[in-house]
């Protein structure tokens, strides 16, 4: 550390403090992925001023928010600049009608209250929240490939040991291997005991719903190993067949998972910053002591409430006009994936996802996915994710995204399809 603060100096780049860095940070590789997806979109625009680059990379909405669920944010904030219509600070846990909206919209039947139902500003807020309530000491599993943050915040929180390059894994976390070699679902027969297990459904980035069969089985596997599950629902809205939307859909799930959702893929909220998460009452420590109590500790300590503005919009997003209005928009991006779905199928690729979540995930057999990603943007301006950024699965891998407007959607098709007849391989076999 001396030697670094000597290297500084001598660069003049500035003066150092006394203060170490926090050694977590220190063990985190390089960038987080998105920003380093969009570090490379730039670096191609340098070099191409004059691309058309179509991004089916990082899963941000495109089409408009219902005019209706705009208009009541557009209300709220007007009425704040006159006496009556005036708010200050709201409840850290969210607007009570949010809340009760919430539990009757998605919980009903499974009996969830509008007071286990916290409201957010995103679910990846809320994830660095549970990792504040669990903290450093518990041992966690995670799906392998699945979204970053979970790992990435475990890492930060200090539940991690030293990144091994021969693996590409976490020294003390669990990769549960999620691939199609086993229908997308760890074999828990195999998988070692940890205090929480992160599962997403339909997961990012494989687009894969759990079945019904496979959640009853993580559910007992928790309940027999005293774990709690943080299940991630942020794509549950784009299932059509009989998938589970939600983990509590399983009996006994109440005492062994807690639920993380948001708006940004179901009601294009990206931008707006809207979620939930659900803490059952009847789940426990290992002392009997209620989980839900110390998440309202830590949501009192670290966040005053998501902006009453978002709040308003989310209560018309589950009003039955505004449910409506956003259903047809989830339909649009359905369709882009069957598009997606279609081109990469018609070009003799393996294709999973696409049907119940807006992302298609691709194999490049015998492929590096960075390979993958560099050469269809160099040679098509196509933004795609490289799988392996979601873990050591995803390494032959690309995801994208199905969310665009269609024409993009249309043209990117056409541009790939003339790329992989010009290989007359799939790409990159040889890379």
């Amino acid at each position: 550390m001396v030697q670094a603060r000597l290297r500084v100096q001598k660069q003049g780049n500035g003066h150092c403090t006394n203060v170490p860095r926090n050694v977590n940070l220190e063990k985190l590789q390089s960038n987080y992925l998105f920003p380093e997806i969009s570090k490379r979109e730039f670096q191609h625009l340098d070099k191409y001023p004059n691309a058309k680059v179509i991004s089916l990379g990082i899963g941000d909405t495109t089409e408009p928010i219902p005019e209706q669920i705009t208009l009541s944010m557009a209300n709220y904030a007007c009425a704040l600049s006159t006496s009556d219509g005036y708010r200050g600070y709201g409840a850290e846990q969210g607007n009570q009608a949010l809340r009760k909206a919430i539990a009757e919209t998605f919980y009903k039947d499974v009996l969830i209250k509008d007071t286990e139902v916290f409201v957010s500003d995103g679910s990846q807020c809320d994830i660095s929240r549970l990792q504040l309530l669990l903290g450093s000491k518990v041992t966690i599993a995670v799906q392998d490939p699945s979204f970053p943050a979970y790992i990435d915040s475990s890492v930060i929180i200090g539940q991690a040991g030293d990144f091994q390059d021969k693996t590409g894994k976490y020294q003390n976390i669990e990769y549960m291997q999620c691939g199609a070699e086993n229908n997308f679902f760890p074999n828990l027969a195999t998988t070692p005991r940890t205090d929480i297990i992160f599962f997403c459904s339909p997961n990012n980035p494989t687009g894969h719903a759990a079945t019904r069969e496979q959640l009853q089985k993580l559910v007992e596997f928790a309940r027999d190993n005293g774990s709690i599950i943080i299940f991630d629902t942020a794509y549950s809205a784009y299932i059509t067949d009989d998938s589970p939307k939600s983990i509590f859909e399983i009996p006994g799930a109440k005492e062994v998972a807690i639920e993380i959702s948001s708006f940004s893929k179901f009601a294009g909220f990206t931008g707006v910053r809207l979620g939930w998460t659900v803490v059952p009452e009847e789940l426990l420590f290992s002392s009997g002591f209620p989980v839900i109590n110390d998440f309202n500790r830590i949501v009192c300590t670290c966040f005053n409430g998501a902006s009453n503005i978002a709040q308003a919009g989310g209560l018309e997003c589950l009003s039955s006009e505004g449910f409506q209005a956003i259903r047809s928009v989830i339909d649009y991006y359905k369709e882009n994936a069957k598009i997606l779905v279609d081109t990469f199928s018609s070009l003799g690729l393996k294709v999973y996802g696409g049907v119940n979540a807006p992302y298609v995930w691709v194999h490049f057999p015998g492929s590096k996915s960075w390979n993958v990603f560099a050469e269809i943007l160099e040679k098509t301006h196509i933004i795609t994710v490289p799988g392996s950024g979601f873990g050591p699965g995803g390494a032959e891998y690309i995801r994208i995204s199905a969310f665009g407007q269609r024409e993009r959607i249309i043209e990117a098709s056409r541009r790939l399809q003339k790329l992989f007849s010009q290989e007359k391989q799939p790409l990159l076999n040889s890379v």
